[in-house]
């Protein structure tokens, strides 16, 4: 049956400052934060944009990234719509004209629980402000069944698949990983793109501040990003990290923009999850940044698919919360739009 329409077509402005810092404090490669949200004045639409000029050309040239991130977002504004008591209906890639445009949100129904998916656990809200990725050693103790069992459940319900690897598997996706910091490395374009995003100067709204870079495995087990190159340009003292972690492959079964924008939400779905089961995440990302290395990631035992992103998992602290942009930045309200 279909929810009641709202009387009132009009979202107010803190639902809207409220959907769009719940959007923007979704995780993006480098925290390039590359989303904005467009809300029509006298309507329930709310549209999700990828920004060009916040995209990594070079690390990302085909903009998979890209729509993993704003996927996150979408995700984000879903879960604080139904917290606002309203029914989101998403619509991925609604224009084929408009290429930027991602989503549009019709919040003009109200919904019967504050979750976007009763049936995949418990209220994801808090976990908005709660996650945050994590760069520091986890503990050498194993991720309950249980929890992983809810993790994957929650990436197939947004269209993806999570695969927690074996012990084979983890370390064939740590030699993949390493060579693709290496690859990295050799590439000036590249390493230069990345220090681009590094913000020596706090308080930012951005990027990576200096202060909040990881530290180095010290037995070189765990092959970390160097943000800041090879040699580092800002030195971080290294430290021990578990012995074998806790990896999982998030993939999907086609590779189109809409496909990434379906694993941008599985991502954040199993994120906030795991923010609520006290489970820190990592992102891996660098060996999906090389065509060969992220071929070579494919789970053999998942068969045909493409790799996402990686994912470490683990129990350990939860990290510094990451810079974000305020809100004025990222939401404009306009007139409503024309009629198709």
């Amino acid at each position: 049956m279909n929810e009641p329409i709202l009387d009132d077509p009009t979202l107010t402005a803190q639902e809207l400052r409220s959907l769009a810092a719940a959007g923007t404090a979704a995780p993006s490669l480098l925290n390039t934060q590359p989303w904005r949200f467009r809300a029509y004045s006298g309507t329930h639409t709310l549209r999700v944009y990828a920004d060009p000029q916040r995209a990594l050309p070079r690390t990302d040239p085909d903009g998979r990234a890209l729509h993993l991130s704003v996927g996150t977002a979408v995700f984000n504004l879903r879960v604080a719509a139904a917290h606002l008591g309203l029914e989101p209906s998403v619509r991925l890639l609604p224009e084929a004209s408009d290429p930027h445009l991602c989503a549009e949100l019709d919040l003009s129904r109200t919904a019967e629980t504050p979750n976007p998916d009763p049936d995949q656990g418990p209220d994801l809200y808090a976990a908005i402000e709660q996650r945050h990725s994590s760069r520091l050693p986890f503990a050498d103790r194993d991720v309950p069944e249980t929890v992983l069992g809810e993790l994957r459940a929650a990436a197939r319900a947004e269209g993806a698949v999570l695969s927690v690897q074996d012990e084979d598997g983890v370390r064939r996706v740590m030699a993949l990983t390493e060579d693709a910091e290496r690859r990295t490395a050799d590439d000036p374009v590249r390493e230069a793109e990345s220090r681009a995003w590094l913000r020596s100067r706090e308080p930012a709204s951005d990027g990576i501040p200096l202060s909040q870079l990881g530290p180095p495995d010290s037995e070189a087990r765990l092959p970390m990003r160097s943000y800041t190159g090879r040699p580092p340009a800002v030195s971080v003292p290294p430290a021990r990290f578990e012995a074998l972690p806790h990896l999982a492959l998030l993939s999907t079964h086609a590779d189109h923009p809409s496909d990434w924008l379906h694993a941008g939400q599985a991502l954040e779905r199993v994120w906030l999850l795991a923010t609520v089961h006290g489970v820190r995440i990592s992102v891996m990302h660098q060996a999906l940044e090389w065509p060969q290395t992220r071929w070579e990631l494919r789970d053999p035992n998942e068969g045909p698919g493409f790799t996402q992103t990686v994912l470490r998992l683990g129990f350990g602290p939860a990290g510094p919360a990451a810079p974000r942009r305020p809100v004025a930045e990222v939401l404009e309200v306009v007139g409503a739009p024309a009629a198709a």
